[in-house]
């Protein structure tokens, strides 16, 4: 693969100390991007940063929580003033639930709504302002399988998860003027550890639904991701796509 394909490029990543958004700090890292790499406690990203300090990108680890607006913008002044540009936000930190109907927890619900719809509205929104300045720039949102089709026993999570698509599209059309392309990956059921776990005890029959036959892997997405954020898919904008081996839910 072309090593370049993020040469110069200035990305903002959320969530990767682990899953889905370690393995695209690791992908964007052997394009030589420049990456702020957010994570929400100091020295979460350790042992991610050890397994890429050989590689030619620049990488910035920040650290705050999504949900508090002040952090958040202050990553995004640090980035104007020391880069002076944006070209990439992968809203990829996220949380998520398996509960029936009876059994939503509204707490948890709620803050489920401000980590995975409320919080990427807000960094898109900081981040457009950012791009707009340049007249281009991707965004990409992480969403999941469910989000399309929804799911038995995940109405709280799919609930939060189709409206950032519907956030997605919404944002495509608002910045198409400006160039800024505004795209979504929905992920089916990927095999990070915590799923695993969780497939080991409640879901190993799940793999028969699977037209693949097998988990998908973090890296599946992330090359996902770096088309969306190299000029590869540079007409493409307000897609949801699914990155999901031809489930069946």
């Amino acid at each position: 693969m072309n090593s370049t394909m993020l040469e110069n490029k200035v990305c903002l990543i959320t969530g990767c100390s682990k899953g889905i958004g370690k393995a695209i700090l690791e992908v964007f890292s052997a394009q030589n991007a420049i990456i702020y790499a957010n994570a929400r406690k100091e020295g979460d990203l350790d042992e991610v940063l050890e397994n890429v300090k050989d590689t030619k990108a620049e990488i910035i680890p920040v650290y705050f929580d999504i949900t508090n607006f002040a952090e958040v913008k202050s990553c995004m002044l640090q980035i104007k003033k020391t880069h002076k540009k944006l070209d990439v936000l992968v809203n990829n930190a996220g949380m998520v639930s398996y509960e029936m109907l009876g059994m939503i927890n509204f707490d948890k619900f709620r803050e489920m709504l401000e980590v995975n719809l409320v919080a990427p509205i807000y960094l898109m929104q900081m981040a457009s302002k950012l791009m707009q300045r340049q007249s281009s720039g991707s965004i990409i949102n992480i969403s999941s399988k469910v989000a399309v089709e929804g799911v038995k026993g995940q109405m709280s999570y799919s609930a939060t998860k189709g409206g950032l698509n519907s956030a997605t599209l919404s944002a495509a059309k608002e910045l198409s003027p400006n160039n800024i392309r505004v795209n979504a990956i929905a992920p089916g059921m990927i095999g990070s550890k915590r799923l695993k776990t969780i497939m080991e005890d409640k879901f190993e029959h799940k793999l028969n639904d699977i037209g693949f036959g097998r988990l998908g892997t973090p890296e599946e997405v992330a090359k996902a991701c770096l088309f969306l954020a190299s000029d590869l898919s540079s007409y493409l904008t307000g897609q949801i796509i699914e990155v999901d081996g031809d489930l069946k839910l």
